[in-house]
């Protein structure tokens, strides 16, 4: 299988595995599906239910410095909880774009987790919102997933009773989807030997 990759999935409840088992997160049953395609994976879960994006920008620089070997690509997924304080979509921007400054900064590749806004909201915050995942993505060389939860939102059998959160079935449905987006935006391991700067 080769050496381990070390993926670091950051993000809010959708991560946390919110009223799910500790096995059935999404970091976890994602390790699982891209050790079925042969990559050693290890995804460390720093998903924290309730995390507004200002509070993950609080909060990751000190997680990256707690992994004890620097990740190889992290997954951004955060902005649902903005959406559900009706949070200006300028400051999701900005505080996602502080994100992905320090990440360039440690030279960490990202695969940024799009989120959208409902209508309800109006016309222009949807159209601010919506569109800031995938200009950061252009912006900061990101690969990006347009609408992280596109495969579940439209599905109430794999929604909790909640109607925002996954049931363990609906996180399959979103590995499923999304993991070979994850294999791809893994780095090429440099050949054995080579020197990788």
């Amino acid at each position: 299988m080769g050496s381990e990759r070390q993926i670091l999935a950051f993000g809010d409840s959708l991560f946390a595995g919110y009223n799910v088992d500790k096995g059935e997160s999404y970091p976890a049953r994602l390790e699982a599906a891209l050790r079925a395609r042969g990559i050693n994976a290890r995804v460390a879960n720093a998903g924290v239910s309730g995390d507004t994006s200002a509070a993950g920008l609080q909060r990751l620089a000190f997680t990256l410095d707690a992994q004890k070997v620097q990740p190889e690509l992290v997954i951004l997924e955060l902005g649902g909880n903005d959406l559900l304080r009706n949070l200006p979509p300028s400051e999701t921007r900005a505080n996602l774009a502080a994100m992905l400054d320090e990440l360039a900064r440690r030279k960490i590749p990202v695969l940024l987790m799009g989120m959208r806004a409902p209508p309800n909201l109006g016309a222009d915050f949807v159209r601010e919102f919506d569109g800031a995942y995938p200009a950061l993505a252009r912006q900061y060389g990101a690969a990006l997933v347009p609408f992280f939860i596109e495969p579940v939102f439209d599905r109430p059998e794999l929604i909790q009773p909640d109607r925002i959160h996954p049931t363990a079935e609906g996180i399959e449905v979103l590995v499923a989807s999304t993991v070979g987006k994850v294999a791809d935006a893994l780095p090429e391991k440099p050949e054995e030997g080579k020197n990788g700067s």
